[in-house]
């Protein structure tokens, strides 16, 4: 009976799939014991071992992933702080309760703070400029004078000699000569002055020599006969003149987008057909690729918002110192000391050449900065392009291109750091800079007349009405000066004085 209990017993065990150990023993005294051993819920879900080995294994390589996550999460915190560490001057870690939004504030804070301490240098450098002007316009003032003082008294001392006779005939002959050559000195002083500082006698020759180390006026590579021709020719017709005043801005139009906060737009000052005196040329210049150049039949059309015509050009443009003359755009190729002549008319680059040793891509840019390395201008005198060198320090270079081959024709090179001013326009041949380009009262601070080589200081008012001026161009025809603003397209009469 026992014997089929426990038959049945194991038999439901193994119908429900339970497994288990049979064991069958004796106790020695002829009594045999049956035992069967089943797991328990708890033994039944246990993992085996090689299971467990296995789950372990994954866990660790896990932990070795988010590890090295871990890592290089820290690693690039590291670099955000000590890049902005670096914006903000040096002045302690950023603390990261600090959010996206007061980062960027910070950021826009610190680029203000560059861009007025860029201003200030600027400033600094012209009133050094001008001031060691003065001082040498000084120092060789009191030198003539000293020198006219000793030839005043060489010149009273051999007419007034002493003769034989009483003394009032030598008082007579001495108030006789006395008022006459005191007169006669004064009639003579200017030309004296002329004689000292250009003429062939040695201290006047040692006083030029020691004006020309110290302070350079220019370095010319000698002008072409057919050059100096036009030059005088227009000078000579009553044309040209040098610039004495500048006019309030007139707003035409403002940019619609950020695309427009800088940027250039002129009028051709020697159109070709189809195009007039009348059609304007915009450029919107902030971005990587400015290829767009929109075209308007007039004015009006400009302020209402019609161009008559996109053009896409083949090369892209770099900053805006770009200008229209003879019915094509001349403009710096992006990321070279590349010129290139773009033809309206045909649609296609007509001309690419190389400004020997020309600085780009921020090497010797205006003060406001802009990768404005190389500048066109257009006067009465024909196309130019302002630039810097290495050779020059950094000082303007001044060239007279042949506007259909662009070839070099001339240079000049002033003493007038690129980066110490805002912006710069010609005029008759005279080279203008503007002092600065955020300051709302500034001035035309320097002048370079490239017929003489001379370099002067000046102070002729300039406004900058909106607070950002990064264009300023000049158009001979129309005499007027053209500028963009911050986002805004004005424009400034000017007055000349007669030759």
């Amino acid at each position: 009976m026992g014997s089929l209990a426990l038959h049945i017993v194991v038999a439901l065990w193994v119908a429900q799939g339970i497994s288990g150990q049979f064991r069958r023993t004796s106790d020695g005294s002829g009594q045999c014991t049956y035992s069967f051993t089943v797991p328990s819920a708890t033994e039944g879900g246990c993992t085996e071992p090689a299971q467990a080995k296995a789950a372990i294994q994954d866990l660790q390589r896990e932990v070795s992933v988010r590890h090295k996550e871990m890592e290089g999460l820290q690693i690039r915190l590291g670099l955000l702080e000590k890049l902005v560490n670096r914006l903000l001057g040096g002045e302690g870690l950023v603390k990261p309760s600090l959010g996206p939004q007061a980062g960027a504030d910070l950021q826009l804070e610190v680029q203000k703070l560059r861009m007025e301490k860029d201003e200030w240098e600027g400033q600094r450098g012209s009133l050094e400029m001008a001031y060691a002007d003065l001082l040498k316009e000084k120092e060789s003032l009191e030198e003539e004078k000293q020198q006219l003082s000793q030839r005043l008294e060489r010149d009273v001392q051999g007419q007034c000699p002493q003769v034989p006779g009483s003394s009032r005939a030598q008082a007579a002959d001495s108030s006789k000569t006395r008022v006459p050559d005191t007169s006669r000195v004064k009639d003579q002083q200017a030309p004296s002055r002329q004689v000292s500082r250009w003429g062939a006698d040695p201290v006047g020759y040692q006083e030029l020599k020691s004006e020309l180390t110290a302070l350079p006026a220019s370095r010319m590579i000698p002008e072409t006969q057919s050059t100096n021709h036009s030059s005088e020719t227009i000078r000579a017709d009553g044309a040209c003149g040098e610039l004495t005043w500048i006019g309030e801005p007139t707003t035409y139009r403002k940019a619609d987008n950020i695309a427009g906060k800088y940027g250039v737009w002129m009028k051709d000052p020697k159109p070709l057909a189809p195009y007039t005196l009348d059609t304007v040329w915009r450029v919107n210049t902030v971005g990587a690729d400015i290829r767009q150049v929109f075209e308007y039949e007039n004015i009006d059309q400009l302020i209402k918002g019609y161009p008559g015509k996109v053009y896409v050009l083949p090369r892209s443009m770099e900053s805006n110192g770009a200008v229209v003359y003879k019915g094509s755009l001349y403009y710096p190729r992006r990321k070279s000391r590349i010129l290139v002549k773009y033809d309206f008319k045909t649609e296609s680059v007509a001309v690419q050449r190389e400004i020997p040793n020309a600085g780009y891509q921020g090497q010797y840019p205006y003060s406001w900065g802009g990768y404005t390395d190389i500048d066109l201008a257009v006067d009465e005198v024909g196309l130019w392009v302002i630039y810097s060198t290495e050779k020059a320090k950094g000082s303007i270079v001044l060239s007279l291109l042949d506007s259909e081959s662009l070839e070099v024709k001339q240079s000049w090179e002033t003493q007038i750091r690129k980066q110490s001013v805002a912006n710069a326009f010609m005029i008759c041949g005279t080279l203008y800079t503007v002092g600065s380009y955020s300051s709302s009262s500034t001035t035309v601070n320097f002048a370079f007349d490239t017929s003489t080589g001379v370099q002067r200081p000046v102070g002729i008012p300039f406004k900058n009405q909106y607070g950002y001026a990064s264009m300023i161009d000049y158009n001979p025809t129309e005499k007027k000066i053209y500028g963009w603003d911050n986002f805004n397209m004005v424009a400034y009469d000017v007055r000349l004085s007669k030759m």
